[in-house]
Protein backbone atom coordinates (compact mmCIF):
# COMPACT_ATOMS: atom_id res chain seq x y z
CA UNK A 1 0.00 0.00 0.00
CA UNK A 2 1.32 3.78 -0.79
CA UNK A 3 2.10 5.19 2.64
CA UNK A 4 -0.61 7.42 3.98
CA UNK A 5 0.54 11.10 4.26
CA UNK A 6 -0.86 11.95 7.72
CA UNK A 7 1.44 14.78 7.99
CA UNK A 8 0.44 16.89 5.23
CA UNK A 9 -3.13 15.92 5.76
CA UNK A 10 -2.45 17.49 9.27
CA UNK A 11 -1.17 20.18 8.19
CA UNK A 12 -3.96 20.87 5.62
CA UNK A 13 -6.17 20.85 8.42
CA UNK A 14 -4.61 23.03 10.74
CA UNK A 15 -4.25 25.97 7.99
CA UNK A 16 -7.95 25.97 7.25
CA UNK A 17 -8.39 26.25 11.00
CA UNK A 18 -5.78 29.19 11.19
CA UNK A 19 -7.60 30.65 8.05
CA UNK A 20 -10.87 30.61 10.22
CA UNK A 21 -10.27 31.88 12.98
CA UNK A 22 -7.85 34.74 11.25
CA UNK A 23 -11.00 35.35 9.31
CA UNK A 24 -13.20 35.45 12.33
CA UNK A 25 -10.90 38.05 14.22
CA UNK A 26 -10.64 40.59 11.23
CA UNK A 27 -14.31 41.14 11.18
CA UNK A 28 -14.08 41.31 15.13
CA UNK A 29 -12.34 43.77 13.85
CA UNK A 30 -14.08 45.75 11.30
CA UNK A 31 -17.32 45.60 13.96
CA UNK A 32 -15.72 46.30 17.30
CA UNK A 33 -14.06 49.19 16.18
CA UNK A 34 -16.69 50.88 14.32
CA UNK A 35 -18.37 50.95 18.21
CA UNK A 36 -15.77 52.01 19.85
CA UNK A 37 -16.06 54.32 22.19
CA UNK A 38 -12.45 56.53 22.24
CA UNK A 39 -13.46 58.79 25.31
CA UNK A 40 -11.23 58.94 28.77
CA UNK A 41 -14.23 58.49 30.70
CA UNK A 42 -15.58 55.15 29.53
CA UNK A 43 -11.86 53.65 29.81
CA UNK A 44 -11.11 53.73 32.93
CA UNK A 45 -7.07 52.41 32.25
CA UNK A 46 -6.62 55.14 29.88
CA UNK A 47 -6.73 52.62 26.96
CA UNK A 48 -9.57 51.35 24.52
CA UNK A 49 -11.73 48.09 25.94
CA UNK A 50 -11.19 46.77 22.15
CA UNK A 51 -7.74 46.54 22.57
CA UNK A 52 -7.91 44.64 25.70
CA UNK A 53 -10.51 42.83 23.82
CA UNK A 54 -8.39 41.83 20.77
CA UNK A 55 -5.33 40.82 22.56
CA UNK A 56 -7.14 38.31 25.18
CA UNK A 57 -8.66 36.78 21.60
CA UNK A 58 -4.93 36.48 20.10
CA UNK A 59 -4.28 34.59 23.73
CA UNK A 60 -6.89 32.12 23.64
CA UNK A 61 -5.98 31.57 19.95
CA UNK A 62 -2.63 30.40 20.79
CA UNK A 63 -3.40 29.02 23.72
CA UNK A 64 -6.20 26.40 21.64
CA UNK A 65 -3.38 25.89 18.93
CA UNK A 66 -0.98 24.28 21.26
CA UNK A 67 -3.96 22.26 23.06
CA UNK A 68 -4.43 20.71 19.15
CA UNK A 69 -3.48 17.07 19.36
CA UNK A 70 -0.90 17.37 16.54
CA UNK A 71 2.76 16.42 16.42
CA UNK A 72 3.73 19.51 14.17
CA UNK A 73 3.18 22.79 16.44
CA UNK A 74 6.86 23.65 15.74
CA UNK A 75 6.28 24.17 11.54
CA UNK A 76 2.77 25.44 11.94
CA UNK A 77 3.17 28.19 14.40
CA UNK A 78 4.99 30.72 11.90
CA UNK A 79 1.64 30.59 9.91
CA UNK A 80 -0.82 31.33 12.68
CA UNK A 81 2.03 34.02 14.52
CA UNK A 82 2.35 35.64 10.59
CA UNK A 83 -1.97 35.96 10.35
CA UNK A 84 -2.54 37.29 14.34
CA UNK A 85 0.46 40.43 13.50
CA UNK A 86 -1.73 41.26 10.60
CA UNK A 87 -5.08 41.10 12.27
CA UNK A 88 -2.82 43.44 14.69
CA UNK A 89 -1.50 45.63 12.59
CA UNK A 90 -4.80 45.88 10.63
CA UNK A 91 -6.84 46.90 13.99
CA UNK A 92 -3.89 49.90 14.73
CA UNK A 93 -4.26 50.83 11.03
CA UNK A 94 -8.59 51.17 11.16
CA UNK A 95 -7.68 52.93 15.09
CA UNK A 96 -5.68 55.81 13.68
CA UNK A 97 -7.52 56.70 10.06
CA UNK A 98 -9.21 59.65 10.13
CA UNK A 99 -7.46 60.99 12.79
CA UNK A 100 -5.45 63.48 10.48
CA UNK A 101 -1.45 63.89 10.22
CA UNK A 102 0.46 67.35 10.84
CA UNK A 103 -0.31 68.68 7.43
CA UNK A 104 -4.44 68.43 8.39
CA UNK A 105 -3.89 71.45 10.56
CA UNK A 106 -1.64 73.58 9.22
CA UNK A 107 -3.60 76.52 7.48
CA UNK A 108 -2.47 77.59 3.90
CA UNK A 109 -0.19 80.37 3.65
CA UNK A 110 -1.87 83.77 2.72
CA UNK A 111 -0.24 85.35 -0.31
CA UNK A 112 2.70 87.84 0.19
CA UNK A 113 1.47 91.34 1.36
CA UNK A 114 2.54 94.77 2.83
CA UNK A 115 1.40 95.09 5.76
CA UNK A 116 -1.47 97.71 5.89
CA UNK A 117 -0.39 100.55 7.82
CA UNK A 118 -3.97 102.67 8.61
CA UNK A 119 -4.83 104.65 11.32
CA UNK A 120 -4.97 103.04 14.72
CA UNK A 121 -8.59 103.29 15.18
CA UNK A 122 -9.23 101.14 12.24
CA UNK A 123 -6.72 98.62 13.76
CA UNK A 124 -8.37 98.35 16.86
CA UNK A 125 -12.24 98.26 15.39
CA UNK A 126 -11.02 95.24 13.44
CA UNK A 127 -9.76 93.47 16.55
CA UNK A 128 -13.46 94.00 18.27
CA UNK A 129 -14.65 92.13 14.64
CA UNK A 130 -12.47 89.42 15.19
CA UNK A 131 -13.05 88.85 18.92
CA UNK A 132 -16.31 88.63 18.12
CA UNK A 133 -15.90 86.06 15.34
CA UNK A 134 -13.61 84.15 17.73
CA UNK A 135 -16.55 83.92 20.10
CA UNK A 136 -18.16 82.17 17.72
CA UNK A 137 -15.68 79.76 16.33
CA UNK A 138 -14.33 78.76 20.57
CA UNK A 139 -18.22 78.00 21.01
CA UNK A 140 -18.30 76.03 17.78
CA UNK A 141 -14.76 73.94 18.87
CA UNK A 142 -16.19 73.41 22.33
CA UNK A 143 -19.51 71.43 20.94
CA UNK A 144 -17.38 69.53 18.61
CA UNK A 145 -14.57 68.65 21.20
CA UNK A 146 -17.59 67.14 23.82
CA UNK A 147 -18.66 64.39 21.75
CA UNK A 148 -16.50 63.99 18.88
CA UNK A 149 -14.24 60.58 18.32
CA UNK A 150 -11.36 62.84 16.86
CA UNK A 151 -11.05 65.06 20.33
CA UNK A 152 -8.06 66.18 22.17
CA UNK A 153 -9.10 62.98 24.84
CA UNK A 154 -10.40 60.65 22.42
CA UNK A 155 -6.56 61.51 20.42
CA UNK A 156 -4.91 60.35 23.23
CA UNK A 157 -6.87 57.44 24.10
CA UNK A 158 -5.87 55.99 20.96
CA UNK A 159 -2.28 56.89 21.43
CA UNK A 160 -2.18 54.92 24.52
CA UNK A 161 -3.78 51.80 23.05
CA UNK A 162 -1.07 51.78 20.84
CA UNK A 163 1.33 51.80 23.59
CA UNK A 164 -0.64 49.59 25.10
CA UNK A 165 -0.43 46.95 21.95
CA UNK A 166 3.32 47.48 21.88
CA UNK A 167 4.61 47.18 24.96
CA UNK A 168 1.96 43.64 25.41
CA UNK A 169 4.10 42.08 22.28
CA UNK A 170 7.02 41.47 24.42
CA UNK A 171 4.85 39.36 26.98
CA UNK A 172 2.79 37.41 23.82
CA UNK A 173 6.24 36.44 22.51
CA UNK A 174 7.64 34.86 25.91
CA UNK A 175 4.52 33.34 26.44
CA UNK A 176 4.68 31.69 23.28
CA UNK A 177 8.03 30.36 23.91
CA UNK A 178 6.92 28.94 27.33
CA UNK A 179 4.39 27.05 25.02
CA UNK A 180 6.95 26.01 22.91
CA UNK A 181 9.02 24.79 25.94
CA UNK A 182 6.29 22.52 26.99
CA UNK A 183 5.85 21.14 24.01
CA UNK A 184 7.14 17.95 22.71
CA UNK A 185 7.78 17.92 19.41
CA UNK A 186 9.91 21.13 19.44
CA UNK A 187 13.91 21.08 19.19
CA UNK A 188 16.39 23.43 20.02
CA UNK A 189 16.20 24.76 16.85
CA UNK A 190 12.75 26.04 17.04
CA UNK A 191 14.02 28.50 19.72
CA UNK A 192 16.97 29.77 17.66
CA UNK A 193 14.69 30.43 14.73
CA UNK A 194 13.65 34.24 15.72
CA UNK A 195 11.21 34.50 12.97
CA UNK A 196 8.57 31.34 14.66
CA UNK A 197 7.85 33.79 17.93
CA UNK A 198 7.97 37.13 16.76
CA UNK A 199 5.59 39.66 15.21
CA UNK A 200 7.06 42.17 13.15
CA UNK A 201 4.56 44.22 11.48
CA UNK A 202 2.91 45.39 14.80
CA UNK A 203 5.36 46.99 16.90
CA UNK A 204 6.33 49.07 14.18
CA UNK A 205 2.82 49.99 12.95
CA UNK A 206 2.24 51.10 16.80
CA UNK A 207 5.14 52.98 17.22
CA UNK A 208 4.28 54.67 13.56
CA UNK A 209 0.65 55.17 15.13
CA UNK A 210 2.18 57.11 18.63
CA UNK A 211 4.30 59.35 16.08
CA UNK A 212 1.43 60.12 13.57
CA UNK A 213 -0.92 60.82 16.55
CA UNK A 214 1.05 62.85 18.58
CA UNK A 215 1.82 65.55 15.71
CA UNK A 216 -1.60 65.27 14.67
CA UNK A 217 -2.70 65.95 18.46
CA UNK A 218 0.05 68.94 18.78
CA UNK A 219 -1.38 70.85 15.16
CA UNK A 220 -4.61 70.05 16.43
CA UNK A 221 -4.76 71.90 19.65
CA UNK A 222 -2.93 75.19 18.26
CA UNK A 223 -4.07 75.63 14.72
CA UNK A 224 -7.43 74.35 14.33
CA UNK A 225 -8.66 74.41 18.51
CA UNK A 226 -6.91 77.68 19.30
CA UNK A 227 -6.76 79.37 16.16
CA UNK A 228 -9.15 81.78 17.23
CA UNK A 229 -6.46 82.97 19.96
CA UNK A 230 -3.80 82.12 17.99
CA UNK A 231 -4.38 82.80 14.06
CA UNK A 232 -7.81 85.46 15.14
CA UNK A 233 -6.29 87.09 17.76
CA UNK A 234 -2.89 87.08 18.68
CA UNK A 235 -0.73 90.36 17.50
CA UNK A 236 -3.82 91.31 14.88
CA UNK A 237 -4.60 94.70 15.04
CA UNK A 238 -2.11 96.71 17.86
CA UNK A 239 0.48 94.19 18.89
CA UNK A 240 0.82 95.97 22.45
CA UNK A 241 -2.90 95.13 22.73
CA UNK A 242 -3.53 91.72 21.52
CA UNK A 243 -0.67 89.85 22.78
CA UNK A 244 0.07 85.69 24.15
CA UNK A 245 -1.42 85.49 27.13
CA UNK A 246 -5.30 84.08 26.17
CA UNK A 247 -3.34 81.15 23.84
CA UNK A 248 -1.18 80.67 27.07
CA UNK A 249 -4.28 80.25 29.22
CA UNK A 250 -5.67 77.74 26.27
CA UNK A 251 -2.40 75.56 25.85
CA UNK A 252 -1.99 75.37 29.63
CA UNK A 253 -5.29 73.86 29.83
CA UNK A 254 -4.80 71.54 26.78
CA UNK A 255 -1.53 70.18 28.74
CA UNK A 256 -3.42 69.78 31.56
CA UNK A 257 -5.55 67.50 29.89
CA UNK A 258 -3.10 65.62 28.16
CA UNK A 259 -1.17 65.13 31.19
CA UNK A 260 -3.54 63.89 32.88
CA UNK A 261 -5.01 61.51 29.94
CA UNK A 262 -1.84 60.15 28.00
CA UNK A 263 0.84 57.36 29.50
CA UNK A 264 3.97 58.70 31.43
CA UNK A 265 5.99 56.76 28.52
CA UNK A 266 4.33 59.19 25.78
CA UNK A 267 3.62 62.19 27.67
CA UNK A 268 6.92 63.79 26.97
CA UNK A 269 6.36 63.16 23.30
CA UNK A 270 3.49 64.25 22.90
CA UNK A 271 4.06 67.87 24.84
CA UNK A 272 7.70 68.38 23.17
CA UNK A 273 5.55 67.77 19.89
CA UNK A 274 3.03 70.45 21.17
CA UNK A 275 5.87 72.77 21.90
CA UNK A 276 7.10 72.48 18.23
CA UNK A 277 3.50 73.14 16.80
CA UNK A 278 3.63 76.44 18.49
CA UNK A 279 6.71 77.73 17.90
CA UNK A 280 5.59 76.89 14.14
CA UNK A 281 2.34 78.78 15.08
CA UNK A 282 4.60 81.48 16.49
CA UNK A 283 6.31 81.82 13.56
CA UNK A 284 3.51 81.86 11.14
CA UNK A 285 1.75 84.42 13.20
CA UNK A 286 4.87 86.83 12.64
CA UNK A 287 6.17 85.70 8.99
CA UNK A 288 2.67 84.91 7.18
CA UNK A 289 -0.33 86.70 9.29
CA UNK A 290 -1.91 88.18 6.81
CA UNK A 291 -2.25 91.93 6.06
CA UNK A 292 -4.23 92.94 9.88
CA UNK A 293 -0.46 92.08 11.28
CA UNK A 294 2.19 95.15 11.38
CA UNK A 295 5.08 95.04 13.45
CA UNK A 296 7.28 98.21 14.15
CA UNK A 297 10.84 97.89 15.69
CA UNK A 298 9.94 98.79 19.10
CA UNK A 299 7.21 95.55 19.13
CA UNK A 300 10.52 93.56 18.97
CA UNK A 301 10.95 93.60 22.58
CA UNK A 302 7.18 92.42 23.25
CA UNK A 303 7.74 89.62 20.98
CA UNK A 304 10.78 88.17 22.57
CA UNK A 305 8.78 88.87 25.92
CA UNK A 306 6.12 86.88 24.47
CA UNK A 307 8.19 84.19 22.92
CA UNK A 308 9.85 83.94 26.48
CA UNK A 309 7.17 83.05 28.41
CA UNK A 310 6.06 80.48 25.71
CA UNK A 311 9.02 78.80 26.31
CA UNK A 312 8.62 79.14 30.17
CA UNK A 313 5.37 77.44 29.95
CA UNK A 314 6.26 73.87 28.73
CA UNK A 315 10.03 74.47 31.36
CA UNK A 316 6.83 74.54 33.79
CA UNK A 317 9.29 75.84 36.82
CA UNK A 318 11.73 72.27 35.97
CA UNK A 319 8.78 69.94 36.06
CA UNK A 320 7.86 70.56 32.64
CA UNK A 321 10.27 69.58 29.28
CA UNK A 322 14.03 69.73 29.96
CA UNK A 323 15.50 72.84 29.10
CA UNK A 324 17.63 71.53 26.21
CA UNK A 325 14.61 70.19 24.65
CA UNK A 326 13.29 73.68 24.57
CA UNK A 327 16.36 74.96 23.00
CA UNK A 328 16.31 72.58 20.68
CA UNK A 329 12.99 73.40 19.20
CA UNK A 330 12.76 76.86 19.58
CA UNK A 331 16.03 77.23 17.92
CA UNK A 332 14.44 78.46 14.48
CA UNK A 333 12.24 81.10 16.78
CA UNK A 334 15.70 82.14 18.77
CA UNK A 335 17.48 82.65 14.95
CA UNK A 336 14.28 84.78 13.54
CA UNK A 337 13.43 87.13 16.44
CA UNK A 338 16.97 89.54 16.29
CA UNK A 339 15.21 90.18 13.00
CA UNK A 340 12.26 92.08 14.44
CA UNK A 341 14.63 94.76 16.28
CA UNK A 342 17.02 95.34 12.94
CA UNK A 343 16.33 98.24 11.43
CA UNK A 344 14.75 98.72 7.92
CA UNK A 345 18.25 99.77 6.36
CA UNK A 346 20.16 96.71 7.52
CA UNK A 347 17.70 94.57 6.57
CA UNK A 348 17.14 95.63 2.94
CA UNK A 349 21.09 95.61 3.04
CA UNK A 350 21.12 91.72 4.19
CA UNK A 351 17.89 91.01 1.84
CA UNK A 352 19.93 92.21 -1.32
CA UNK A 353 22.99 90.53 -0.65
CA UNK A 354 21.83 87.22 0.56
CA UNK A 355 19.45 87.46 -2.66
CA UNK A 356 22.63 87.92 -4.78
CA UNK A 357 24.61 85.35 -2.97
CA UNK A 358 21.74 82.69 -3.80
CA UNK A 359 20.42 83.57 -7.57
CA UNK A 360 23.97 85.00 -9.05
CA UNK A 361 24.88 88.00 -11.18
CA UNK A 362 21.30 87.36 -12.69
CA UNK A 363 19.42 89.04 -9.79
CA UNK A 364 21.78 92.08 -10.16
CA UNK A 365 19.34 94.04 -12.22
CA UNK A 366 16.01 93.13 -10.93
CA UNK A 367 15.76 91.40 -7.17
CA UNK A 368 13.72 88.26 -8.09
CA UNK A 369 10.78 87.35 -5.85
CA UNK A 370 12.55 84.47 -3.72
CA UNK A 371 9.67 81.78 -3.13
CA UNK A 372 8.29 80.45 -0.12
CA UNK A 373 10.09 76.98 1.19
CA UNK A 374 8.41 78.00 4.77
CA UNK A 375 11.81 76.74 6.54
CA UNK A 376 12.51 79.79 8.35
CA UNK A 377 15.99 81.03 8.83
CA UNK A 378 17.20 84.35 9.55
CA UNK A 379 19.95 83.97 6.15
CA UNK A 380 17.14 82.68 3.86
CA UNK A 381 15.45 85.58 1.53
CA UNK A 382 12.05 84.95 1.58
CA UNK A 383 12.12 84.98 5.47
CA UNK A 384 14.20 88.50 5.29
CA UNK A 385 11.21 89.70 3.02
CA UNK A 386 8.92 88.87 4.84
CA UNK A 387 10.00 90.52 8.02
CA UNK A 388 10.14 93.82 5.45
CA UNK A 389 6.50 92.87 4.38
CA UNK A 390 4.97 93.06 8.01
CA UNK A 391 7.45 96.07 9.20
CA UNK A 392 5.19 99.42 9.59
CA UNK A 393 7.71 101.53 8.34
CA UNK A 394 7.75 104.25 5.00
CA UNK A 395 11.33 102.50 4.52
CA UNK A 396 10.40 99.09 4.29
CA UNK A 397 7.17 100.13 2.41
CA UNK A 398 8.95 102.12 -0.15
CA UNK A 399 11.62 99.11 -0.91
CA UNK A 400 8.68 96.76 -1.41
CA UNK A 401 6.48 99.00 -3.54
CA UNK A 402 9.85 99.89 -5.97
CA UNK A 403 11.23 96.39 -5.77
CA UNK A 404 8.01 94.33 -6.27
CA UNK A 405 4.93 96.94 -6.47
CA UNK A 406 3.43 94.94 -3.80
CA UNK A 407 -0.03 95.21 -2.31
CA UNK A 408 -0.73 96.47 0.32
CA UNK A 409 -4.83 95.14 0.36
CA UNK A 410 -4.81 91.59 -0.61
Amino acid sequence: MPPYEAETAIANLVKGWIKTRLDRLKEWVDRNLQQEVWNPQANQEGYAASAVEILRIIDEALDAFFQLPIPTHPALLPDLMAGLDKCLQYYVMKAKSGCGTRNTYIPTMPALTRCEIGSKFQGVWKKKEKSQNSQKRNSLVATMNGDNSFGIPQLCVRINTFHCIRSEMDVLEKRIITHLRNCESAHVEDFSNGLSKKFELTPSACVEGVQLLSEAVAYKIVFHDLSHVLWDGLYVGEPSSSRIDPLLQELERNLLIISETVHERVRTRIITDTMKASCDGFLLVLLAGGPSRAFSRQDSQIIEDDFKALKDLFWANGDGLPADLIDKFSSTVRGVLPLFRTDSESLIERFRRVTLETYGSSARSRLPLPPTSGQWNPTEPNTLLRVLCYRNDETASKFLKKTYNLPKKL
